[in-house]
């Protein structure tokens, strides 16, 4: 059965460390990563977003959330935007970029959630995966103040809220893929399944 929560990829950064826009590398039997992530999450959530600055950069449909129009490329952009557009309670968040955080993972979160909480978020070796859970309506004025404000430091905003972190122990279902080691690494687990 799927999940009524919302998901929203998140697809919009610089991918600086990559040196292309890591969104639109190819993954598996896909065109790109988003793509990837987009059918994949199909199957776990009934309603799968894509956020990002521009959709026009993507040649598939999809529900695309376009970034308030800014200078800054952060995921706070996205948030205010994710907010704005939905009008929901809370949704789940993941990094276009983590492949392999998969239906276990994301039905642990989903369950240690309630609606007393602002956040409920993965870590793993005690390191915050802020782009991997569930974030809360109640967040959204923080998120237009730091965007006001220029500050952009999920982390900073986690420790000052009420917010559930889960600590997983599957390091590589985990795998962030910032350079082109990662991706490569990426490209090799996902042979092997």
């Amino acid at each position: 059965m799927k999940f009524s929560l919302p998901c929203v990829i998140f697809a919009g950064g610089r991918s600086s460390r990559m040196g292309e826009d890591k969104s639109l590398l190819p993954f598996g039997n896909f065109k790109t990563l988003t793509q990837y992530q987009l059918h994949r999450l199909n199957q776990i959530f009934q309603n799968v977003y894509i956020s990002t600055k521009e959709s026009s950069k993507f040649d598939f449909e999809a529900d695309f959330i376009e970034d308030v129009k800014t200078d800054i490329s952060a995921p706070t952009v996205g948030f205010v935007s994710i907010f704005e557009k939905l009008e929901c309670e809370s949704f789940f968040a993941l990094s276009v970029d983590t492949p392999f955080v998969d239906y276990e993972i994301i039905a642990t979160i989903l369950d240690s959630d309630t609606n007393i909480l602002d956040a409920t978020i993965a870590t793993v070796d005690g390191k915050v995966q802020p782009l991997c859970g569930v974030y809360h309506n109640s967040l959204y004025d923080s998120f237009k103040k730091m965007l006001q404000q220029d500050t952009h430091k999920l982390g900073f905003l986690l420790k000052s809220k009420n917010v559930k972190l889960i600590e997983f122990d599957c390091k590589d279902k985990f795998l962030n893929m910032n350079h082109k080691s990662e991706y490569e690494k990426g490209l090799a687990i996902l042979e092997r399944c």
